[in-house]
């Protein structure tokens, strides 16, 4: 049998698609949580897996070749294990192709966009008094969300999944999609509204989603220990070495 894969996670988006796919595609694995609320992030031996201070991040201790491999950035921790179970990760050219091109899409654009909107209308009203400092903010991600969710409303239109059949894809948007923090009306968006009911109801998703949830702070909220971590999550520098 094969070890469990190391899995450095807390519940937040991009954490949820990793712990979402190890459930789908049935790989054992334990958790390692990396509480981002109190700088644990930071501390060397998680730096030694995720340069980048991030997480999620992997170790498979029977990686290739039956040697240790870690991993980090959640796109390509996604294709690794596509690979590795030989599920929801086509092998053909093509099929491979139609699912990077959408795992990219939500790499490059939902993520990083809806992340920025969940800051202006989460976090920043909690930092700055001067509420007129950040409507401009709000406006540009909102908006910028409210187009890439139209994205995938016209995506879907002939289609159940983003790359056809369900895949890894999938499995980073769904967790991006929140529109009651990001400002949107799904009635706007019948599609989507229909693919984000399909993939929340499969049980793999629902418990991927749901790991750790009573672990999940709030850095937008009030008082000391919100201030703290929001001094962590968003008030780092480059350190010199």
């Amino acid at each position: 049998m094969s070890r469990p894969i190391e899995l450095w996670y807390w519940p937040t988006p991009n954490g949820w698609k990793i712990s979402i796919a190890l459930e789908e595609m049935g790989l054992p694995y334990v958790v390692r949580p990396v509480n981002i609320g109190a700088g644990e992030q930071f501390s060397p031996e998680f730096q030694a897996i995720s340069p980048n201070g991030r997480m999620p991040a992997i170790i498979d201790p029977d990686g290739p070749g039956g040697e240790p491999l870690s991993i980090f950035e959640s796109g390509a921790i996604l294709q690794y294990l596509g690979v590795k179970s030989g599920q929801f990760y086509p092998s053909d050219p093509r099929g491979k192709v139609e699912v990077d091109q959408w795992l990219f899409w939500q790499v490059g654009g939902l993520g990083p966009m809806a992340g920025q909107t969940h800051h202006f209308r989460q976090y920043a009203p909690a930092m700055i008094h001067d509420q007129r400092q950040i409507a401009y903010g709000v406006r540009r991600y909102t908006n910028e969300t409210h187009r890439l969710y139209g994205v995938m409303e016209r995506r879907l239109q002939d289609r159940d999944y983003l790359a056809g059949e369900y895949s890894i894809a999938d499995m980073a948007a769904w967790p991006w999609v929140l529109p009651g923090l990001q400002g949107q009306n799904m009635e706007d968006f019948p599609k989507l509204a229909a693919w984000l009911a399909r993939v929340g109801a499969r049980p793999a998703v629902r418990k991927g989603r749901a790991f750790l949830e009573e672990l999940r702070g709030n850095a937008g909220g009030s008082g000391k220990d919100a201030e703290a971590a929001r001094r962590i999550l968003f008030g780092q520098r480059a350190h010199k070495t």
